[in-house]
């Protein structure tokens, strides 16, 4: 099965960027503020993104790929049910994948992406902001929110390696046929983690997939979370994957590192309630392995367009495949 490549928006048609900015423009007028300069673009394949200036202060404009247009909607939905966790929207365009939010101030990464103390708040805040929405799946799907749950992950695997186009299988950048057949004879250990997973009762909730310090926003209240066109309704533990990859990475510390473990117990702490310590480090590990192929499918989403551009970025997909034979147990 290939992913449907869909015809990409020419974002720089005249057309599409004056009714985009008519719409920010009207959506700007009912909260009394005005335009006063040219946006400034950020283009990806499964984005643009434009900073806006008004007469108080930046906003941010954001038009996404058919692949991830659920975004706009997911925004909303959170910052209705986990208020001061994300930003409010000013408005939002589910129809066409738009959203307007006010600036964000400093990201992580600007103010203090090594600072491990400062982390701990961080992912406790993420893990409260998933705990709430767990008992909303159902309204996050029908949102259109990718199903990532543990129990759907194993046909979406095997649907993937049918995918020889995304997989780039035989190119350079893709995979050999001899990892092929080894991701194909993972399966059945894959369905096995993934099922122990759905029946480990904890719920599955929003997974932000791409958990690092330049998707967080400093306040002075607590910290944002942003940019969630990689989303899925997902096992909650699958956020550690990058988020502790990424802190591994800016600080120069090993993955096994006892620093990094304890910003996983401080994640892990609010299951405490219900679930023994050392029974969320072992869900905790199979979960990250298990969300390699999350990350794939992500990836895969995301580049489902024409776009020419998106070849910078589509060894990604086979790439986080070829990471779960390295994660694979013994």
């Amino acid at each position: 099965m290939t992913a449907t490549a869909v015809p990409h928006t020419d974002w720089t048609d005249p057309q599409w960027r004056a009714d985009a900015l008519d719409w920010v423009t009207q959506a700007l007028a009912g909260t009394g503020r005005r335009v006063t300069g040219p946006a400034e673009p950020r283009v990806r394949p499964w984005s643009l993104v434009w900073r806006v200036p008004t007469d108080a202060g930046d906003v941010w404009f954001k038009a996404t790929s058919p692949g991830t247009a659920y975004e706009a909607a997911l925004l909303a939905a959170l910052a209705r049910l986990g208020p001061g966790r994300v930003l409010d929207p000013i408005a939002v365009d589910v129809g066409r994948g738009w959203s307007l939010l006010p600036h964000g101030g400093p990201t992580l990464r600007e103010v203090a992406g090594g600072d491990l103390a400062r982390w701990e708040g961080v992912l406790s805040e993420y893990a409260e902001l998933q705990r709430i929405t767990a008992a909303h799946i159902d309204e996050l799907l029908a949102l259109g929110v990718p199903d990532h749950r543990p129990e759907v992950l194993p046909t979406l695997f095997a649907e993937l390696l049918d995918d020889r186009e995304a997989l780039l299988l035989g190119s350079p950048d893709g995979l050999t046929a001899e990892t092929h057949d080894r991701l194909r004879a993972l399966l059945p250990g894959y369905a096995g983690r993934c099922r122990w997973l759905a029946e480990s009762a904890i719920l599955p909730t929003i997974q932000h997939d791409d958990l690092h310090d330049g998707n967080v926003f400093v306040a002075a209240d607590g910290h944002r979370f942003f940019d969630w066109g990689d989303a899925s309704v997902a096992h909650p533990f699958g956020s550690l994957l990058v988020a502790l990859r990424s802190i591994a990475h800016t600080t120069g510390r090993d993955q096994a590192d006892p620093a990094l473990r304890r910003l996983r117990d401080a994640y892990l702490e609010p299951w405490t309630d219900r679930h023994d310590r050392g029974a969320l480090h072992e869900l905790a590990e199979v979960a990250a392995g298990v969300t390699m192929v999350s990350r794939a499918l992500s990836w895969r989403r995301a580049l489902a367009t024409t776009d020419p551009g998106r070849a910078e970025y589509a060894a990604a997909v086979p790439g986080w495949l070829a990471e779960l034979l390295l994660a694979e147990p013994g």
